[in-house]
């Protein structure tokens, strides 16, 4: 069905306010796909924060001039869904990336984290950023080991001259015994 022109504006002004703020977005031609399957997808986009919309080609171009992703703009040709990554950088390729596992016919045309165009062969790399919860516990584990590795070094003269002592109890009471 044709869009008419307010709708089109429409359309155009709210992919460029994702855009605007979005982390990442991966492109992936969908032509084959049932519609049982972009429900699906459209599913587990919702529930993992993804931004997933079809656009036409030349609205999705004038929804992300002046954005970030102004660059993957020459890529976009042929049916494409456009997912937003909002607020984890490697979400949308998480998303594209297990989808397209079990169904085939989702191709990933290009990606984008930030002003840098990715070519489809990158999708495992970006899919492989860590989420934040697991970026914090690393950092967190990182400022820890310092001061970790300080208290045991404190604590090791003591729990030796603690063991030397039980030791020597120990020989003292079998001589004593025997």
């Amino acid at each position: 069905m044709a869009l008419r022109l307010d709708d089109k504006k429409a359309l155009v002004a709210e992919v460029a306010k994702v855009a605007a703020s979005a982390q990442s977005v991966v492109a992936a031609e969908y032509r084959g796909l049932t519609v049982t399957q972009m429900t699906d997808l459209r599913s587990k986009a919702r529930n993992s924060g993804v931004y997933l919309r079809v656009v036409k080609n030349t609205l999705a171009r004038k929804a992300i001039a002046g954005t970030p992703f102004e660059c993957v703009g020459k890529s976009l040709k042929g049916p494409l869904i456009l997912a937003f990554s909002k607020d984890d950088p490697g979400a949308a390729a998480r998303l594209v990336k297990a989808f397209a596992k079990d169904n085939d016919k989702l191709k990933t045309t290009v990606l984008s984290l930030g002003d840098t165009a990715l070519a489809a062969k990158d999708l495992d790399r970006v899919a492989g950023l860590p989420t934040l919860e697991i970026a914090r516990a690393t950092l967190l584990g990182a400022l820890q080991a310092p001061v970790g590795k300080l208290v045991r070094t404190i604590a090791e003269p003591h729990a030796k001259l603690v063991r030397a002592i039980a030791a020597v109890k120990d020989k003292m009471e079998a001589t004593a015994a025997g």
